[in-house]
């Protein structure tokens, strides 16, 4: 699936530079998992953040980088990474332009776009940094616990890795 994917510039609440852009995650890992997450009162998405954070390690060293997105304001992303001690980027977007660029799924109608709580639904969104970035897998939850493990997630990450094709002009296949 190579889609063109859209730029952006967030504020990190989290660890490294503030703000955050999508080319400075490009120059620094080959791979990076965008979490739209629904909102800040969300329990599965605290307890996703968590999860993550504590696997920081085995992300890091597949040269991924796992980027939470948080719709909300800055200083509640600043909460949020203090409190759970979070090891990783937690981008504040309190206009959710990212998850509307990125076609966060959302339910029911005018009234789910009114209030993120009960409309917006979690997206994890797996991008290729290894040249031109490409979203190369999406998964778009149903329901607000409907969401894939960080293990799912870094398994589709080590499938790219291995799907490396060999020019057989250049390598005796």
């Amino acid at each position: 699936m190579s889609t063109a994917i859209p730029s952006f510039e967030l504020r990190n609440a989290g660890v490294g530079p503030d703000p955050l852009s999508l080319d400075e995650i490009a120059e620094r890992v080959d791979f990076a998992i965008l979490l739209l997450l629904r909102d800040a009162h969300c329990p599965k998405c605290k307890q996703q953040v968590q999860r993550v954070g504590r696997k920081a390690g085995k992300v890091q060293r597949r040269d991924t980088a796992v980027v939470p997105v948080l719709p909300e304001g800055y200083e509640t992303a600043l909460e949020w990474s203090d409190r759970y001690d979070l090891p990783i980027p937690l981008l504040a977007d309190p206009a959710g332009a990212v998850g509307d660029s990125y076609d966060q799924p959302r339910r029911f109608g005018a009234l789910g776009r009114l209030h993120d709580f009960i409309g917006r639904m979690p997206k994890a969104i797996t991008l290729d940094l290894r040249g031109a970035p490409e979203i190369v897998e999406s998964y778009e939850g149903s329901t607000p616990s409907d969401r894939p493990t960080i293990e799912e997630l870094l398994e589709a990450v080590d499938d790219l890795r291995e799907s490396f094709v060999f020019d057989c002009e250049l390598v005796n296949c």
